[in-house]
């Protein structure tokens, strides 16, 4: 698909190194090469297929066995923005960049709950990862969240948090920031720890509280009552322990109180850049940095010392 008359020659001119850095895994010149192979050679079975081959061939896979297709899919894009290769177009819209429409359930309860936690039911968490929850849990999100509902790429878990029987939150936990100075500085790790520990953080990555819950205190409560299951719960669908786990709070909407009273720990800001696709941008709008440390010797584990 590229023209070149060598292959590998062209692949060193571009990468101007021996190898790239891309989703924590190291690719030499022949690895790019071998990708650019496989691509041409399986061209008309499209990007689904021919990621989900790499992986087979590569034995690349999360901790629970499951095929790494998602990074690798990732690594491809990135690979094309740099004109080492040239992908099959796609056969569908890339599912992370559509607006689904959810139909609300039959029967849901927007009956508005006022008072404190004390005066109903003792609260109760739910975790709907690949169950008949998920599906309101994302309806939820996509209704009443302010930055709607976005596919979580990679691992991920969700939680419904239950009130006198009523649903009254939503949490969602997925894969952390791949790079953020102010957490980076209080880990107190390199970039090499970093890429091999990554995984051991997770991102609060959705917290609502639905718009007719007015009961006091029950924002902190779900957190931290989320927080008690959750290591249990990762460990069990992912195969690894998690020992830190991170948010950005958009201080301009929020203040969070929540996590200040669960004992989270404020370490700094953001920037203030996103990311879209394999691209970061300046969006102008820091977010406040959140830690919380699972167990007292998450640095050790972290730097591997």
């Amino acid at each position: 698909m590229l023209a070149s008359s060598n292959p590998i020659l062209y692949i060193y001119s571009k990468m101007n190194q021996k190898e790239l850095i891309l989703r924590g895994r190291r690719l030499s010149s022949a690895d790019v090469a071998y990708i650019r192979q496989t691509v041409d050679t399986h061209w008309e079975k499209g990007r689904s297929w021919i990621s989900r081959f790499i992986c087979q061939q590569w034995d690349w896979r999360q901790p629970n066995g499951q095929l790494k297709d998602m990074a690798c899919r990732a690594i491809l894009l990135r690979l094309e923005e740099l004109e080492l290769l040239k992908l099959p177009p796609r056969k569908c819209a890339g599912r992370n960049n559509r607006h689904p429409s959810f139909a609300p359930p039959s029967g849901f309860s927007t009956n508005p709950l006022v008072g404190t936690v004390g005066e109903f039911a003792p609260l109760k968490l739910e975790m709907v990862r690949w169950s008949k929850g998920e599906r309101l849990w994302n309806w939820l999100v996509q209704t009443y969240h302010y930055q709607g509902y976005r596919l979580i790429v990679g691992p991920h878990l969700k939680y419904l948090a239950y009130l006198g029987g009523q649903v009254v939150a939503c949490l969602g936990w997925g894969a952390p920031a791949w790079k953020v100075g102010s957490r980076d500085r209080f880990i107190g790790w390199n970039q090499e720890q970093r890429r091999s520990h990554l995984h051991f953080l997770l991102n609060n990555v959705r917290f609502l509280i639905l718009p007719w819950i007015r009961v006091k205190y029950l924002a902190s409560q779900v957190l931290a009552s989320n927080i008690k299951v959750l290591p249990s719960d990762w460990q069990r669908f992912y195969q690894h322990p998690v020992v830190l786990l991170e948010t950005f709070v958009d201080t301009s909407r929020f203040r969070g109180t929540c996590y200040q009273a669960s004992n989270w720990l404020w370490v700094g800001q953001t920037k203030g850049s996103g990311k879209r696709g394999n691209h970061y941008y300046y969006h102008g709008q820091p977010k406040t940095v959140y830690l919380y440390p699972l167990r007292k010797d998450f640095r050790e584990v972290l730097t591997g010392d």
